[in-house]
C-alpha cells in the first residue's frame, strides 16, 4: 500500500485550550519545590516535553529526583483541570473536514497517554483521528522530532505529503528538522512572527482560521 498524506496535529493549545492550565500547573509545581521562575518564563516552555521543560525553565541542571518530583506535581494538578478542557474554535471541523478529504489525521503529542486520553475525549472527534502518539512513543520529546517521527510511522505517511500543525516554536522546530512543512496556530500564546520566524509557512489565530483559509493553506495540497 503507497503512503497516505496526511496531518500531524499537535493538541495542547493546538486542538484543545490547554496551554494557560499548564503554565498554572508548573508554576505551582516549581513553587512547591522553592522555585519561583515568572509565570512568563514558564509560559514560553509549555510545548516541550516535560522531561526538557524544567531545565530549560530553571536554566541548571538539577537532580533527576527534583525533576520527576516537580513533573509529579504538575501531573497531579493538571489532572485536577480534565473536566475543564475544552476544544479550541473550530477544532472538531477542522479534523472532520481534513479526513473527509482524503487526509490522514494524526495526534502528535508529546503528552502522556493519560492527559492525551483527557484531551480527545474533551476534543470528541476520535471518528476522524487516524492515530495518536504520546510521549511513550518517543524516546526524547519536542522539539526533538521523535514525536512527530513516529506519527509519520505508525500513520504510514509520505513526510513529503505531510504537513505538521502546532501552537509553539517547539513544534516548528520538531518539524523543521525533519524537512516536513509547518502550520501554526496563534492559540498557545506565541504571535504570527514568532511562529513565522520559527519556520511556519502560514499561521492562523486558532483551528477555525485554519479551516476557513483552507484552500489557501498548505494542508490544501494534501486533498485527494
Amino acid at each position: 500500500m503507497s503512503a497516505r498524506s496526511g496531518v500531524l496535529f499537535d493538541v495542547d493549545g493546538t486542538l484543545v485550550d490547554t496551554t494557560y492550565i499548564h503554565t498554572i500547573c508548573w508554576a505551582q509545581a516549581l513553587a512547591e519545590a522553592g522555585f519561583h521562575p515568572p509565570m512568563a518564563r514558564v509560559h514560553r516552555a509549555v510545548g516541550m516535553g516535560a522531561d526538557l521543560l524544567v531545565g530549560h525553565v530553571l536554566g541548571a541542571d538539577l537532580d533527576p529526583s527534583v525533576v520527576q518530583s516537580i513533573t509529579d506535581g504538575h501531573d497531579g494538578r493538571f489532572e485536577q483541570w480534565y473536566d475543564d478542557v475544552v476544544p479550541l474554535p473550530g477544532a472538531r471541523s477542522l479534523l472532520a473536514h481534513c479526513a473527509g478529504r482524503g487526509m490522514a489525521v494524526v495526534l502528535a503529542s508529546s503528552s502522556s497517554a493519560k492527559d492525551l486520553d483527557a484531551m480527545r475525549r474533551a476534543l470528541g472527534a476520535d471518528a476522524f483521528v487516524t492515530a495518536a502518539t504520546s510521549s511513550q512513543d518517543a524516546e526524547q520529546s519536542k522539539p526533538s522530532p521523535d514525536i512527530l517521527a513516529a506519527a509519520i510511522d505508525q500513520a504510514g505517511l509520505d513526510p513529503d505529503r505531510t504537513v505538521a500543525v502546532g501552537d509553539s516554536v517547539w513544534d516548528a522546530e520538531a518539524a523543521s528538522s525533519i524537512g516536513v512543512e509547518f502550520v501554526g496556530v496563534e492559540s498557545g500564546g506565541y504571535s504570527r512572527a514568532e511562529l513565522q520566524d520559527a519556520g511556519a509557512v502560514h499561521v492562523g489565530a486558532d483551528p477555525l482560521a485554519l479551516l476557513a483559509a483552507f484552500a489557501r493553506t498548505p494542508l490544501a495540497r494534501l486533498v485527494g
